[in-house]
């Protein structure tokens, strides 16, 4: 695959003067897979689109003091275009997906849908400047047939709506067209301020509709502050919205954009996991078989 500036070879290749480098792709999808887990805890506190708004309200508690002492310059030229590839990777993913499991979307099909999005990237691959060759086709097809293994056997269709799978289905768009939107128009700038300006943004979109559809009010009635909630907020704000979002960032402006979007062939193996080890879920040998697959399908699409 070719594609502008460095490939994601560049971390592999680095890793013999920096490790840190080539740990950054498996660092991503540690924390990235954290996700579900981090929603399994903290919605039942709080409904999404508030849950969300804090979030982001959290984000920028945090980071825009620390911007603001070290003096990070901010991305005046391409502020609108960041904060349309914020809105589109932070709210409307998010917010999709979330709301989709609280209205009774089982986790498992909600990943195997938004597991979609490397084979979509790919498909749109050329409007960034990008070839998909033969080999990482297979890759693709090969990672989204270890995905819906690992999660066939927790997709249920009881309760499903469409409004479930519409939300899911904008989840998928969302989160597809902001990294290919990202990667075009701007691919550099100083993560700091862009992600100030991002969650800005999304907050902007998120939290009229928490206020309008789930009485959001500043009181905060709806929200019960368990510490159970209170952790996943903590855990949301500073793994997920900061660590996970820069490190997505910074494999956006070195990588090709499906090769970066493969890696999350390997979220629902790596959830799956840790929902094993946290809550006792059962994890088969075809989920195993899943996992396998999917790690194989990733390292045809980023093998150089």
């Amino acid at each position: 695959m070719r594609a502008t500036g460095n490939t994601f070879s560049s971390f592999a290749v680095s890793s013999n003067r920096n490790p840190w480098l080539a740990s950054v792709p498996w660092l991503f999808v540690v924390l990235w897979s954290t996700g579900f887990i981090a929603a399994k805890y903290g919605l039942p506190y709080a409904p999404p689109l508030t849950f969300l708004s804090l979030r982001f309200l959290g984000v920028l508690l945090f980071l825009l003091p620390l911007v603001l002492i070290m003096r990070a310059p901010w991305p005046v030229g391409t502020m609108r275009h960041i904060a349309v590839a914020g809105i589109l990777v932070q709210a409307g993913y998010l917010a999709g997906v979330w709301c989709a499991i609280k209205l009774g979307m089982p986790a498992g099909l909600s990943a195997l849908i938004v597991g979609m999005q490397p084979v979509l990237t790919a498909f749109a691959a050329p409007l960034v400047g990008e070839r998909v060759r033969g080999r990482q086709w297979i890759g693709l097809v090969l990672g989204l047939c270890g995905v819906a293994l690992v999660v066939a056997n927790k997709i249920s269709l009881i309760g499903l709506t469409w409004q479930s799978i519409a939300l899911c289905v904008m989840a998928l768009l969302s989160i597809t067209i902001g990294t290919l939107y990202q990667k075009r128009y701007c691919p550099r700038f100083d993560l700091r301020t862009g992600t100030i300006v991002q969650f800005a943004a999304s907050l902007a979109v998120v939290l009229p509709l928490a206020i309008f559809f789930e009485d959001m009010s500043p009181s905060l009635s709806t929200v019960q502050w368990t510490w159970a909630f209170i952790g996943a907020w903590a855990w949301s704000v500073l793994a997920l919205s900061i660590g996970a979002i820069f490190l997505l960032f910074a494999l956006i402006r070195k990588s090709a954009a499906t090769q970066v979007t493969s890696l999350l062939y390997l979220t629902p193996p790596t959830t799956a996991l840790m929902a094993w080890a946290a809550f006792g879920e059962s994890f088969s040998l075809a989920g195993m078989a899943g996992m396998l697959l999917a790690v194989v399908g990733v390292a045809f699409v980023v093998r150089k």
